[in-house]
């Protein structure tokens, strides 16, 4: 049987570099849905089940970070990369915050962005079929499983997108060891480039609050070296 291929989702309101960027993806195998604006791109989520979400920021009627947050109120998991001409680094952790997982500054290289596409594509089908390594991690009162991607607590459970996941199951592994902040870029993030090392200060701070709810849990920062997840006995 054929095998289906991956869809996306693309909001720009650049007619030039829609049609170039979405000529050049298509070439690459996948099938692009693109949108002129922010309104036109939420409604067209609602009736696509996407793989992925390439948006830009500056978009007529619903801004990119905007049309992200409404994205992420249904669907925590979906990568998300932003494109935009705004190069400043709090637009960059903006982007991070509200919910994206890469940000990158026009002009881009096509080939660059399709390079993201295939790593996401590529790390969210691992997170949806993992192989047999251990997936069940119990984090004081919390139990994680990396699998199904779910943070749960007192009957309650949270979704965690693939990238938070990967990140705790990670932490988890080396349990109340430090581990060098290098070390978790490449293996996340696949590069430990500044702009990577600040998306995961932010990371870091969202794992913090979903796990806030059992003070024995900490994530400390240890200075110049990395982090390290713990657990006081009570």
């Amino acid at each position: 049987m054929k095998e289906e291929k991956p869809k996306i989702l693309y909001v720009e309101d650049d007619i030039d570099l829609s049609f170039v960027t979405k000529d050049n993806l298509e070439l690459k195998g996948y099938e692009i849905t693109h949108c002129k604006d922010g309104q036109e791109g939420w409604e067209a989520f609602g009736n696509t089940d996407f793989d992925l979400c390439i948006l830009d920021v500056m978009l007529p009627k619903v801004d990119g970070f905007t049309l992200a947050k409404k994205v992420r109120e249904i669907n925590e998991d979906i990568p998300i990369i932003f494109l935009s001409a705004k190069s400043l680094k709090e637009d960059r952790i903006e982007g991070l915050v509200v919910g994206g997982d890469d940000y990158i500054t026009k002009p881009f290289s096509i080939q660059e962005l399709a390079l993201k596409v295939e790593v996401f594509l590529r790390r969210n089908k691992i997170s949806s079929g993992k192989n047999s390594s251990k997936s069940i991690f119990q984090i004081g009162a919390f139990s994680f499983n990396s699998h199904s991607l779910e943070l749960s607590f007192k009957g309650s459970a949270k979704r965690l997108t693939s990238r938070e996941a990967e990140l705790l199951k990670y932490l988890c592994i080396n349990l109340d060891q430090v581990v060098k902040k290098e070390d978790i870029l490449l293996e996340v993030w696949d590069s430990d480039s500044y702009f990577n090392s600040r998306s995961l200060d932010v990371f870091i701070s969202r794992l913090r609050k979903y796990l806030r709810d059992d003070p024995t849990i900490q994530i400390n920062n240890i200075h110049g070296i990395g982090f390290i997840l713990s657990v006081r006995q009570s």
